[in-house]
């Protein structure tokens, strides 16, 4: 069951024909919602021929102080050559001459500057770029997802931001991003709010305040909803961030000593007599310990440089949030984009009391997790509470979902429980080999066990003052909240099995985050009333009545 209409054609402007790369319509219409699947992919931006005219009295230059940052930063990434180019001359006896190579890179610096302009009019933001070939990103100001400023070290020693303007493109090429890196720090705030502002969902909240509170109320900000708290990040050894950067630098240190000739020069027997004397155990032991101490520390490192003065609030229509201890970064989240939220509990963090919340925006998919953070790793009632300050009601958090039923639960059980048995009768067939075997033999069918419990216990699904939540996983569980405002279809799939079952899997589809949210193995007859309840009028149409049993998809 779907419906939706395609995106609008884009505007066309008058006279001077460019290839300008334009990031795709804005959100669909809901009264004509389509088929979404879950893994239909963003949308792309789109090269289209756009007239634009000659003005350059619009066009803006970044700051004057982005010529000590862009020469630098081209040096650092010619640095290779560079350096291939002082061993060359140094073999040769040369000298001087390679320093000419310098200029190469700094000359590259200061042409990106005095290439690079923007501007902010009619109704767009255009970004123009290149000397030899010229690029122009151009994308309505109501097209914009959401507003994030950084500020790296060096920008933040010049008193710069660059501001990073989403607009729901899934490229990553840095061609294709609406960037403006190099703006003061005033300047950037302003053109933020400017941009904010332009949607519907801030103008209204804006006059709101001044009618409530007479012109001027909304200079002052409201208190932030959430601050960062350094204990928090007792949580960061239950992620997997230490896991990720321990690895990192296990590998990129292996293939600096490789490179230097390190362990060629290794003498193995040394090694292998120094260590002979030590038992297997515990010398595993002693290096898991060693390897988990090193996790935790790196972990909580790159916990508090992410999340050091983390803040959240709420003004003017938008949700802002602020956090980095090096690099700072502000991100600022549309009302109007805001369809839900998805609280996620990994199990170290659950098994812990913690959580983290994250934003589900239109526009913005899997990729893009970073601009739609809410909460970092932190205490659950922590991440509870500011789910329920985030969507104006406490309903969708808390309330009580409808289980899946029996069936549900054996497909769970037999979904796990079978591979298990499968490797437990593969050991037990090896056993004669070795006792060991008789480890993972036993140890397999318990995990699964306990696994199925789990799962089954975490599926569920509700609809509260007018959102619907689904919850599902154990290994990470996730529990999602979507506005059925911002529902644009539903799926119901359903295989032989789930059909022997009496069981489907109902996806609500939407614009944003994921691109739906899966209730997963509901009945078949719960799934259909969910949808109707959620949205008569886009369901009703798809039933028909049936004399005996009732009115049916």
């Amino acid at each position: 069951m779907s419906g939706g209409d395609p995106d609008p054609e884009l505007p066309q402007d008058t006279p001077v024909p460019q290839d300008i790369s334009v990031p795709p319509g804005p959100d669909q219409p809901q009264d004509q919602p389509q088929d979404q699947p879950q893994d239909q992919p963003q949308e792309q931006v789109r090269q289209v021929p756009l007239e634009v005219p000659d003005a350059p009295d619009d066009w803006q230059r970044l700051d004057p102080r982005m010529l000590l940052v862009h020469p630098v930063r081209e040096t650092v990434r010619f640095l290779p050559v560079l350096l291939g180019l002082l061993v060359a001359g140094t073999a040769s006896g040369v000298r001087g001459w390679q320093l000419l190579g310098v200029l190469v890179p700094v000359v590259v610096g200061l042409l990106r500057y005095l290439t690079t302009s923007y501007r902010v009019t009619g109704g767009r933001v255009e970004l123009r770029r290149g000397l030899l070939e010229r690029h122009v990103l151009s994308t309505p100001i109501d097209r914009v997802r959401t507003v994030d400023l950084t500020a790296p070290p060096v920008h933040r020693l010049l008193g710069l931001v660059t501001i990073r303007v989403g607009t729901g493109t899934a490229s990553t090429s840095e061609d294709e991003q609406l960037d403006l890196d190099g703006l003061p720090v005033e300047r950037a705030r302003r053109l933020c709010e400017e941009l904010l502002r332009a949607s519907p969902a801030a103008g209204a909240a804006g006059g709101a305040v001044a009618e409530a509170f007479g012109p001027g109320a909304h200079l002052a900000p409201p208190p932030p909803v959430l601050t960062f708290d350094p204990a928090w990040a007792r949580f960061a050894p239950l992620t997997s961030t230490g896991v990720v950067i321990t690895a990192g630098l296990l590998g990129a240190g292996a293939q600096l000593v490789d490179a230097l000739g390190g362990l060629r020069r290794l003498d193995a027997s040394s090694w292998a007599d120094r260590v002979a004397g030590l038992s297997v155990v515990v010398a595993g032991v002693a290096g898991v310990l060693v390897l988990a101490l090193a996790t935790s520390v790196l972990a909580v490192g790159g916990y508090l440089v992410a999340n050091w003065g983390f803040t959240l609030g709420h003004r003017d229509g938008a949700w802002h949030l602020r956090r980095g201890l090096l690099t700072t970064r502000e991100t600022s989240l549309d009302d109007a984009r805001l369809a839900g939220v998805t609280l996620g509990e990994p199990l170290g963090l659950r098994a812990t009391g913690g959580g983290r919340l994250a934003a589900i925006v239109t526009g913005l998919g899997e990729g893009q997790e970073s601009s739609s953070v809410l909460v970092p790793p932190a205490p659950r009632p922590v991440v509870e509470a500011t789910a329920r300050a985030v969507l104006g009601a406490a309903g969708p958090v808390d309330v009580p979902l409808r289980r899946h039923g029996p069936a549900a639960t054996r497909r769970r059980w037999t979904r796990a429980l079978g591979p298990a048995l499968v490797l437990s009768a593969a050991c037990l067939v090896l056993l004669p080999r070795s006792p060991w075997w008789a480890l993972p033999a036993v140890l397999a069918p318990l995990a699964a066990a306990a696994l199925a419990a789990d799962r089954a216990g975490s599926l569920g699904h509700a609809l509260s003052e007018g959102y619907v939540v689904s919850r599902s996983g154990s290994l990470y569980r996730r529990r999602d909240v979507l506005a059925v405002a911002a529902i644009i279809g539903w799926n119901v799939r359903a295989t032989w099995f789930q059909r022997r079952a009496g069981l489907v899997t109902l996806v609500a589809t939407t614009a944003g985050g994921r691109q739906s949210v899966t209730i997963l193995d509901a009945p078949a007859a719960d799934a259909v009333a969910l949808a109707l309840e959620a949205t008569p009028d886009l369901v009703g149409p798809f039933l028909y009545d049936r004399p005996a049993t009732g009115r049916s998809a």
